[in-house]
């Protein structure tokens, strides 16, 4: 069995031409799921050097290890121990937590994470503070400027007498 397998990209395969990585089998019998990847990522994964068409190769012990190695050095030079805490999973916690920061769409976080059901994705937004009200306010006068924010993760709250629309986005 490959690392990548263990990993969670079994039978998973880069399409570059169309800017996506689909992810037929992922671990823990979580759904199937394309994802888009940017044209510096697209850049990135074309310098690695590579020896088959797997994004990963080798053992699952060499990426801990690596992994390990690194964080401990960092930890080290930073003077910061709570970098030895950090883990995979404490990236998959941060990206579920910011998705739903900025889109407020648990089911759009769960479709992004894959799993079947929506407990499994409430434990990884577990970090979200529901009771933080400090928000970053805005104005809008035209659709042009309310798209703009609402792009920007801004969401609409109601509009004035005089036609100008407001929105909050927390901080």
């Amino acid at each position: 069995m490959h690392a990548a397998e263990r990993l969670g990209v079994k039978n998973g395969r880069t399409s570059i031409k169309n800017g996506t990585i689909t992810l037929n089998e992922p671990e823990k019998y979580g759904k199937p799921r394309m994802f888009k990847l940017s044209s510096t990522l697209i850049a990135m994964l074309n310098a690695l050097p590579k020896k088959s068409d797997r994004i990963f190769e080798g053992s699952l012990f060499i990426f801990r290890r690596t992994f390990r190695k690194y964080r401990r050095r960092m930890s080290a030079k930073l003077q910061n121990p709570r970098f030895n805490k950090i883990t995979f999973h404490t990236f998959r916690h941060w990206k579920a937590t910011t998705k739903y920061n900025r889109t407020k769409d648990i089911l759009h976080v769960m479709e992004m994470l894959g799993p079947r059901d929506i407990k499994t994705t409430l434990i990884y937004t577990q970090l979200v503070n529901f009771e933080v009200d400090d928000y970053h306010s805005a104005t809008a006068k035209t659709t042009k400027k309310a798209e703009q924010l609402t792009q920007a993760g801004f969401e609409y709250l109601c509009t004035t007498p005089q036609n100008v629309m407001l929105f909050r986005k927390r901080k």
